[in-house]
């Protein structure tokens, strides 16, 4: 697969860190914490533009191979045709023109919950979508894994969490995750009118999964947009996700 000129076709399947003080452990056995990285270990490591990860002691693990050939901002986002969980093909090349956000989620993530559980998420989706931005959340997690649903799941979930993404998208092989090189959960990329790739990774620059730091977080995502629309450069186009690994097979 060639990231730039290529476009990565999805199965046609339809099936939609760090450390302690307290740790806990997630579904899958993995040990999470309630409070996440320190701020400054998080920031120390934003350049890497999320293709770093966490280990359970918190520490900056280096990345897989396939995460560090993933998109890279400044170049053309990796095409893609994807079903949606209404059954229809969704490609990116339809939406050339228009802003795109990806987001890559896990409804079982402890960091993906505080964004939802707080509104946070449903709020920039809402405050984006009213601008016209196409949002699309995946969901690459795959059979038996840690947030993997079925098409009927996933709208279930749009609907009790009262989420408004513009679609939501099965990768249950990762093709596309991969790709791009997300991850974790959630992982954040902003395309512009023209098909580049302007930013990619954290929503914001709070790594904890306390429902408390979204307040006052800076949110990254919103950011970037509001650069576009000024017609600036992208201030900070690339930073490193923080969350729970994406879930791949």
């Amino acid at each position: 697969m060639i990231v730039d000129s290529h476009v990565v076709r999805a199965a046609g399947r339809r099936g939609a860190g760090a450390p302690p003080a307290e740790a806990r452990l997630n579904p899958e056995g993995e040990r999470m914490a309630t409070h996440g990285l320190t701020r400054r270990t998080f920031l120390a490591g934003t350049t890497l533009a999320g293709l770093a990860t966490v280990t359970p002691r918190g520490m900056l693990a280096a990345p897989p191979a396939w995460a560090a050939a993933g998109a890279r901002v400044d170049a053309a986002a990796p095409g893609f045709t994807v079903a949606a969980t209404t059954g229809q093909s969704v490609s990116l090349a339809d939406q050339r023109g228009k802003l795109v956000i990806l987001e890559w989620t896990n409804h079982d993530c402890p960091y993906v919950r505080k964004h939802y559980e707080t509104g946070n998420m449903q709020a920039l989706q809402k405050e984006t979508t009213a601008q016209g931005v196409i949002w699309l959340t995946l969901i690459s997690s795959s059979p038996g894994t840690q947030g993997y649903v079925t098409p009927k799941q996933a709208d279930e979930l749009t609907t009790t969490r009262k989420a408004s993404p513009t679609s939501v998208l099965l990768d249950p092989t990762g093709i596309v995750g991969k790709a791009y090189g997300a991850t974790n959960t959630p992982h954040m990329y902003l395309i512009d009118n023209n098909g580049l790739l302007v930013y990619a990774g954290a929503i914001d620059d709070r790594p904890t999964t306390r429902r408390a730091d979204v307040q006052g977080a800076r949110n990254y995502v919103r950011a970037a947009l509001e650069d576009v629309a000024a017609g600036r450069q992208v201030q900070t186009p690339a930073t490193r996700a923080y969350g729970c690994t994406v879930k791949y097979a």
